[in-house]
């Protein structure tokens, strides 16, 4: 009997101290550094740190602001795409951005399933309405560049290995479901406690947040006009969004733990030069900006040099370049101006020019008072009289499209991208660009992302060789996909 109690009470101590030794073991290994389930708000954090800097600010603006000739490409992969030699169409090309983007859709996702009935923050509305948001803007994003992309079937890693393309009008409706249930979600009481500081665009404060998502449903009724007119939309739309530039969706930098992604991309490329293009519409309209967006490169001395755009000498410190890609100059994800703007195109599309002419000072004015840009309210206001609205008379959707178009150098290229693709596409060839390629080899889109091409046959398959990037426009502007 005694032996017997021996070997239970052996046995008992051994695995005592094996669970324990487990237990101890399973603390030792555990990554306190890379948890494997964190709060929302920290998700949510990263993603708008990520929609700034890497989606917004990323790859993706940098080629636009090629393309629209907000600056010329003048060495490396920038003078490739600005010469259109092989960068436009390679997969390689964009495969950062269409990487982060992706990545932050992810997290996007993981913050709404967690704050969604049966998640483990069910009845945190105003986190779930912000992802929902940035869900939108990101997904909007990446379509608009890319057209038909994998999204119903995607973010399922270990699931779904190859997901089907979505097309892009129903991922147009996806991007208003979500902006209409994110509105209804930040209208709603919630036990959480607010993001506070973890909210690095809006410090928590959900009346702004729904004036972002208001603003962004005009933004994209807009970009469907061609499609789907509804001008009286837009304007409804944008009433209930930004009234200042205090209100406008705008990521900031402190310059040293954190600094502007287009003067980051400078100092650590140098690939770009002050656009001839864009100089050329300023001195045309004696615009006092072509004083504050270029200066001198640092090792060049002397004047300002403006690179051809298209036809530029590959070669550094030689061409000028932009003095507002500043440390601390914000990046916008919808800007006030912006607001504005689409008001002046809805009011000159529907025939009232009298509140388009009101709308379009006030975005130039809004534009002229930018951070990085310092012009005040009076030097706006004779550049307008002098110089605006005479041009608004004559032609006002060319004048306020130009007008938009200035006043998006140079954190607000993609949308300038956006925006010149849906005019050509309706027929409003009003914004005129110099690069001499851009008769047969317009980029009309940005080609896929090599993660994918080479993995997903069906995105291969509708990558081809990329030289679809100059024959096929997205749907919005009259394309297939």
């Amino acid at each position: 009997m005694k032996k017997i109690i021996y070997i239970s009470f052996s046995a008992f101590l051994f695995f005592s101290l094996w669970s324990c030794s487990e237990k101890i073991m399973d603390r030792i290994n555990k990554d306190v550094n890379d948890p494997s389930d964190m709060a929302s708000r920290l998700i949510i954090t990263d993603a708008m740190t990520a929609s700034a800097f890497s989606v917004t600010g990323g790859d993706f603006a940098f080629y636009s602001s090629i393309y629209i000739e907000h600056n010329t490409g003048i060495y490396g992969q920038f003078y490739n795409a600005d010469i259109r030699s092989s960068q436009p169409s390679s997969s390689t090309t964009y495969n950062n951005s269409w990487d982060a983007v992706y990545a932050n859709l992810y997290s996007l996702k993981l913050v709404r399933e967690k704050c969604s009935e049966g998640g483990s923050e069910a009845g945190n509305y105003h986190t779930l309405g912000i992802a929902q948001i940035l869900t939108a803007y990101n997904l909007a994003t990446l379509t608009d560049v890319m057209g038909d992309v994998p999204w119903t079937q995607a973010l399922q890693p270990g699931v779904i290995f190859t997901p089907f393309l979505d097309s892009q009008e129903d991922i147009y409706n996806n991007i208003f479901e979500l902006l209409d249930e994110a509105l209804a979600n930040l209208d709603k009481e919630s036990v959480y406690p607010s993001l506070g500081n973890q909210d690095l665009i809006y410090g928590g404060n959900t009346g702004l947040w729904k004036k972002f998502a208001w603003g962004l449903k005009s933004r994209y009724t807009m970009r469907l006009s061609l499609k789907s007119p509804a001008f009286n939309d837009v304007i409804t739309f944008a009433d209930k969004s930004f009234a200042s530039g205090d209100e406008q969706a705008q990521f900031n930098y402190n310059g040293t733990t954190s600094q502007s992604p287009f003067y980051c991309i400078f100092q650590d490329r140098d690939y770009y030069g002050a656009s001839q293009s864009l100089h050329n519409k300023l001195t045309e309209r004696n615009d006092p900006r072509d004083a504050i967006f270029f200066m001198p490169h640092p090792d060049a001395g002397g004047g300002l040099a403006f690179a051809p755009n298209g036809t530029a000498n590959q070669v550094q410190g030689v061409y000028s370049i932009s003095a507002i890609s500043t440390q601390t100059a914000p990046t916008y994800l919808l800007s006030y101006h912006e607001i504005e703007f689409l008001k002046a195109e809805a009011y000159v599309r529907i025939g009232n020019l009298a509140l388009a002419d009101t709308a379009l000072r006030r975005g130039v004015t809004a534009a002229f008072q930018k951070v990085n840009i310092g012009l005040t309210a009076s030097d706006a206001r004779d550049y307008f009289n002098n110089s605006v609205r005479p041009k608004f008379n004559a032609d006002p959707l060319s004048e306020v499209m130009n007008q938009k178009y200035i006043a998006f150098y140079e954190e607000e290229s993609i949308e300038a991208y956006n925006d010149y693709r849906r005019l050509r596409a309706m027929g409003n060839d009003v914004i005129h660009l110099d690069n001499p390629m851009n008769v047969t080899r317009f980029p009309l889109r940005f080609a896929y992302g090599s993660e994918d091409v080479t993995t997903n046959v069906n995105v291969r398959d509708a990558y081809g060789d990329g030289t679809y990037v100059y024959s096929e426009n997205v749907w919005w502007a009259l394309g297939t996909r």
